[in-house]
């Protein structure tokens, strides 16, 4: 009995001990099991359902970029791309073998996904391979189960449908460097491109948008099986120029006979830039796709340059163009008279130093207003000694030569009007001899053409326009800042008295309309009722020696690169000025031969174009073609 009681007793102990041991651990079962479901149940739900959820960021459309009659200058069109997201496949390496086997991929290609896989969050989808077939598409699909990771989407590429005609002011796309990323991390998303030159650049915020969401369910394969929910990113806001692209078309198609040339037309009232032309040019679509190592090298060693925008970063001589400046410098300083007048003997003489007039015989005696119209060299030289170096900068400046212009481009060189100051500061004298040739717009004077055109602006309006692109933004209409823009009465006045303009513009009048003005040939149809107002230049490239001027000598019979720089400068119509114009033609040789004639042509297809203005049928100097309106 005593050892059966000593039996039981063992055992009860025993089973007490293990019920023990069970309800405590049925209390801690229970306790997780609170735990999970009730306090963290809804964590545990989100959880669950992030295991069939794939959220993928959107780039948002690009804003397109249109000119100031609707024409689409840049806008999207689809694009179907792979991508990878490198949270949802185990081993990279093995994902692009795989990818590899249907749709090839170089080593270089497969070192810049690994690359961008490295730089950035592995949920952040990456470019393997875009502007994929229809079959390569269908290939990936079939072949989802065993590509974790790889996903197809559609994506859009900038394109730009008139291609080189307005690739330096729309500019172009390209992919974001590093730099850009670790800026705005959004810059990573596949398919996101930035602007680099011209308008995509300058209006990069406004063209970009913001980058949208979307919800997918995915199976365990990682194959899509429905969207859940999408939350559409903010597309760009759309850019409206004020370039007329047929008229940007008849001055591409006008300067495509020069190697390399460039002009400018803007409303001389409001400043918008009706067209800016720069040749030879390039197809800004290919790098959004790729420049090739063979296109690069081909742009990179082409004489005419077709990568710089000539309009605005090319530096000139304005040569003759520059008289009107000088003469404005002198009359307003009280240096001479709109009746002066200086002998011309074909040359003039500094010291020992001996300057000659492009007029071998000479002018004989000329006033101011036969000096422009047969550009006299030796009244101008007179001019300005006159004047003195100061003055003429201050005017030059006035006028927008050698200054910083206001318009909406991210590049553009400021050029160079010189003075004493500055030739000191580069350690050097400045001599009567620099100031003697800064006369006729030769020496150390460097401009753009843009430059040029609102130099012409301002002298037809005596008002201080600035030129300007953008017209309206996401449909908002832009201001100039000093005005509505729509009369010239918006900007301020030039600090020149009117009379002393208006001996200016009759000179330049006498150039394009009498027989004895250097474009002469040059002059607007009759049938448009009006005249346009303009002025020569010819810039040496290179010294003529007073020896080979007694042999006869004519830049004519130089190789190309060493003959003189053509140009042009006018405004119309010339007693209410709506239009002014600047054209350069590199070693064009003479601006009444090479530049003047094109100015015209652009000058006459404005007019007739503009409603305010038009005699003529539309369109019907530019159907006409290069000289038709002579």
């Amino acid at each position: 009995m005593r050892r059966e009681a000593r039996r039981t007793g063992v055992f009860t102990r025993r089973a007490l001990f293990v019920l023990g041991g069970q309800a405590g651990l049925l209390g801690l079962l229970g306790a997780r099991l609170y735990q999970v479901q009730i306090t963290e149940g809804a964590r545990y739900a989100t959880l669950a359902r992030q295991n069939s959820v794939s959220v993928r960021m959107l780039a948002p459309p690009r804003g397109r970029i249109l000119d100031r009659f609707g024409t689409l200058l840049a806008g999207n069109k689809q694009n179907w791309r792979a991508l990878l997201i490198a949270e949802q496949t185990r081993d990279i390496d093995a994902t692009l073998d795989r990818f590899s086997a249907l749709v090839p991929l170089d080593p270089r290609e497969r070192a810049r996904i690994r690359r961008d896989v490295s730089r950035q969050r592995r949920f952040i989808p990456v470019l393997v391979r875009d502007f994929l077939t229809w079959d390569q598409m269908a290939q990936i699909e079939v072949n989802a189960p065993s590509l974790p990771g790889i996903v197809v989407d559609v994506g859009e590429t900038r394109t730009y449908p008139l291609g080189p005609m307005l690739a330096h002011v729309v500019g172009y796309v390209a992919p974001p460097t590093p730099a850009d990323v670790e800026e705005d991390p959004t810059l990573a998303l596949p398919g996101m491109r930035i602007g680099r030159t011209g308008v995509e650049r300058y209006r990069e915020s406004a063209l970009r948008g913001t980058a949208g969401a979307v919800q997918l369910e995915v199976n365990a394969y990682g194959r899509v099986i429905r969207e859940l929910a999408r939350q559409e990113g903010v597309p760009g806001e759309d850019v409206e120029l004020s370039i007329d692209a047929t008229l940007q078309q008849l001055a591409m198609e006008r300067l495509s006979a020069e190697r390399s040339a460039s002009a400018v037309v803007l409303d001389c009232r409001s400043g918008e830039v009706m067209a800016m032309a720069s040749t030879p040019s390039f197809d800004p679509s290919l790098f959004d796709t790729g420049v090739s190592a063979a296109q690069w090298r081909a742009w990179t060693t082409d004489p005419g340059a077709p990568l710089i925008d000539k309009a605005t970063v090319g530096l000139y001589a304005p040569g003759s163009t520059f008289k009107m400046a000088v003469a404005l410098a002198a009359l307003r300083a009280g240096a001479i008279t709109p009746q002066q007048t200086f002998f011309c003997p074909g040359y003039f003489e500094l010291g020992k130093t001996r300057f000659y007039c492009w007029k071998r015989g000479g002018h004989g005696t000329i006033d101011l207003h036969g000096a422009i119209q047969q550009s006299c060299d030796v009244f101008f030289y007179n001019t300005a000694l006159h004047a003195g170096i100061g003055r003429i900068a201050a005017m030059g400046h006035s006028l927008g030569l050698g200054t910083t212009l206001d318009i909406d481009l991210p590049a553009q060189a400021t050029g160079l009007i010189p003075t004493r100051q500055w030739r000191r500061a580069h350690g050097h004298p400045w001599t009567l001899g620099f100031t003697v040739i800064a006369g006729i717009g030769q020496g150390f004077v460097e401009v753009t053409p843009l430059q040029l055109a609102t130099y012409a602006g301002r002298l037809a309006s005596g008002r201080a326009i600035q030129p300007r692109l953008a017209r309206r933004i996401g449909g908002r209409a832009l201001s100039p800042g000093a005005g509505s823009g729509t009369a010239a009465e918006d900007w301020p006045l030039l600090d020149v008295a009117e009379p002393l303009l208006d001996a200016v513009r009759r000179g330049m009048f006498a150039v394009v309309n009498t027989p004895q003005g250097t474009a002469r040939a040059s002059a607007l149809p009759a049938a448009l009722g009006v005249h346009m107002a303009g002025k020569t230049g010819s810039a040496q490239v290179m010294d003529v020696s007073r020896a080979q001027r007694k042999l006869g000598f004519h830049t004519s019979g130089l190789p190309w690169r060493f003959r003189p720089n053509a140009l042009f400068v006018a405004y119309a119509p010339f007693d209410a000025p709506r239009y002014a114009i600047a054209v350069v033609v590199e070693h064009g040789n003479e601006g009444a031969d090479a530049a003047a004639p094109i100015a015209r042509d652009l000058m006459a297809a404005a007019l007739t174009r503009d409603p305010a203005n038009r005699t003529l049928p539309p369109g019907a100097v530019a159907a006409a073609g290069p000289g038709a309106a002579t």
